[in-house]
């Protein structure tokens, strides 16, 4: 068997804690699953604590084809679902609280005055 064959590609991908997100950490080159793990272990006992690793063949994973991709383009204008669309709502509130009121002009409403 050539040395082509013999590596494999892994992607490895870490978790700092338990309860937090997998984030991708970098490619290894290795014969198997097995030492691929021990790869990524030994890269990790010399960095950073980590809760959890995980090792997956390059192969293994599908990526979608252009066409896929094509189909997650939106086919309508929906900002309204993002919050850009709402940046304006800051300026807005910023000028409505320079505009609040105070208790004498509530109560000059009623036509009461403060000493009664």
């Amino acid at each position: 068997m050539g040395s082509k064959g013999f590596y494999q590609e892994f992607e490895v991908f870490s978790k700092r804690t338990d309860a937090s997100p997998l984030q991708y950490q970098f490619s290894l080159l290795a014969p198997n699953r097995e030492l691929a793990l021990v790869m990524a272990q030994e890269n990790f006992m010399r960095r950073e604590p980590v809760a959890d690793i995980w090792v997956v063949k390059r192969s293994d994973i599908r990526k979608m084809t252009l066409e896929e991709k094509q189909s997650l383009q939106r086919l309508d204008n929906k900002e309204y679902r993002t919050t850009k669309g709402y940046g304006y709502l800051k300026k807005k509130w910023r000028h409505y609280e320079q505009e609040m009121l105070d208790e004498k002009e509530i109560l000059s409403w009623g036509g009461m005055k403060k000493s009664e």
